[in-house]
């Protein structure tokens, strides 16, 4: 299963509802690290060295971090990008798929944007 990491501003009504829809889900936040004040790119490397694909609501920085850092050569778990005009319910949707469904792999170096698909 997929291990995720929600960096400090990452919704954390949709990291509760996460973990009551599918208990054995493994989430952590920035907050739970004691990293609360850290840079985007050292949220990206905590969350490489814990191999947890990062949840974020920022589509500018975060984004722009990652991008520097896979083009850099270094590997990251993955970032999923949730637009916070979502409903929780929306990203919630998406991530038990994701949790459920995908394989670490398919995230390994990709940034992907919720929702998975239009319509």
């Amino acid at each position: 299963m997929i291990r995720f990491a929600a960096d400090e501003d990452f919704n954390h009504d949709i990291v509760r509802a996460l973990r009551r829809s599918l208990p054995e889900v493994d989430i952590t936040t920035v907050q739970d690290a004691e990293g609360s004040g850290w840079p985007d790119s050292r949220v990206l490397e905590w969350a490489a060295a814990s191999g947890r694909v990062l949840l974020t609501h920022d589509v500018n920085t975060m984004t722009r971090h990652a991008i520097e850092r896979i083009q850099r050569g270094e590997t990251m778990p993955g970032v999923i990008v949730a637009h916070q005009r979502l409903s929780i319910g929306a990203v919630l949707d998406d991530l038990l798929l994701v949790a459920t469904y995908s394989d670490p792999r398919d995230w390994l170096d990709q940034i992907h944007f919720l929702p998975l698909s239009a319509g």
